[in-house]
């Protein structure tokens, strides 16, 4: 997954401007028809029950030599009462609505979302890392 800007500039700050962050009190999961960008400006789903999910991490772990954390639970999104269209970008998120772009990515396969689908991630299938 790649990193937005706007945490990019929180790193910089951070580690070398000694600038305070304090982290969101709660991750979200927004699904996207086209690609977030760096910028935030990809198309996120709206409409149809749609709404972002929270997400919790777990400590960073090592896998093939990179830190990477995973979901510990399940998300699963509401039962699209409309198409949510094609999703094929995922964004984390600070907030359950509005908010701050954090990570951004493609996802490996793609999905059409239609009317009564539901939409999920199993344990362990979000990814995170840090190269």
């Amino acid at each position: 997954m790649n990193v937005s800007d706007y945490l990019a500039k929180v790193y910089l700050n951070l580690a070398f401007r000694n600038t305070p962050f304090t982290p969101p009190a709660a991750l979200f999961v927004a699904l996207y028809t086209s690609n977030p960008t760096k910028v935030d400006t990809g198309l996120e789903v709206s409409g149809g029950a749609y709404v972002r999910r929270a997400v919790t991490f777990a400590a960073p772990a090592a896998v093939s030599g990179i830190q990477t954390i995973k979901n510990t639970a399940e998300i699963a999104y509401p039962l699209a009462t409309a198409n949510w269209g094609q999703i094929t970008h995922i964004g984390i998120r600070d907030a359950a609505t509005g908010g701050n772009l954090l990570y951004f990515g493609e996802l490996t396969d793609s999905r059409s979302i239609l009317t009564g689908d539901i939409f999920k991630f199993v344990v362990g299938e979000l990814q995170l890392t840090q190269r």
